[in-house]
């Protein structure tokens, strides 16, 4: 039981630090964000998709971003490896 309430109290340590780090203005960045071109390209991008493919505008907007996530992920990775490559080079010089 001790352990349960140990594990409690971290988690809500955990979320309270992070409260911290919340950027409060998400409401005026998030309409910002929304009056951009590039957000009406994403717009015409989810109905696009959804037409052509025959799915909802809701699958589109989700196969869009997991889309957009995996290229960040594969350039992270990429850059990642790229990093790690030249201080292998470096440290077989010295």
């Amino acid at each position: 039981m001790e352990n349960l309430d140990s594990v409690q109290l971290l988690n809500t340590a955990i979320i309270k630090s992070k409260e911290k780090e919340i950027d409060q203005t998400y409401e005026e960045r998030l309409k910002t964000v929304c009056s951009t071109p590039v957000f009406g390209a994403l717009n015409k991008a989810i109905a696009s998709l959804s037409e052509s493919q025959k799915i909802s505008r809701d699958e589109a907007a989700i196969k869009i971003v997991e889309t957009i996530r995996e290229l960040d992920t594969i350039w992270n990775d990429y850059v990642m490896m790229e990093g790690i490559d030249r201080l292998k080079t470096l440290l077989k010089k010295q």
